[in-house]
């Protein structure tokens, strides 16, 4: 199994910042893609970005330009900055891995998620 714990989530006044921290941990796994989805109340998950091995992302375009995804291969972990919060980025944001693991085909891992609230 893999295991994705998060963590940096809270509450901030529009304009600020916060950073997201999802570390993997398991046994025998290659990560092959991370990245942040959220989802807010009565909507659908979305994905929020997208980070591959090679360190090529794509963002959507809500959160361009205010957003950054980074990876540390070394610790199986993503990072989310994210500056510039609106009340609109308000969701639950949780990390997803997609995994190789010997013997069995590449799948998806979830984070348990994490709030961001923006609120003045």
């Amino acid at each position: 199994q893999v295991q994705l714990v998060e963590s940096g989530g809270g509450l901030v006044q529009p304009g600020g910042s916060l950073r997201l921290s999802c570390a993997a941990s398991g046994s025998r796994f290659s990560i092959i893609t991370m990245g942040w989805y959220r989802q807010a109340p009565g909507e659908e998950r979305e994905l929020v970005a997208h980070i591959t091995n090679d360190g090529s992302t794509n963002y959507a375009e809500s959160v361009k330009g205010r957003f950054t995804i980074s990876r540390d291969n070394a610790k199986n972990t993503v990072y989310l900055q994210m500056n510039s919060l609106k009340v609109e980025d308000t969701a639950v944001y949780y990390c997803n891995a997609f995994v190789s693991r010997i013997g069995l085909f590449p799948s998806d891992y979830w984070g348990q998620g994490t709030q961001v609230t923006v609120s003045s």
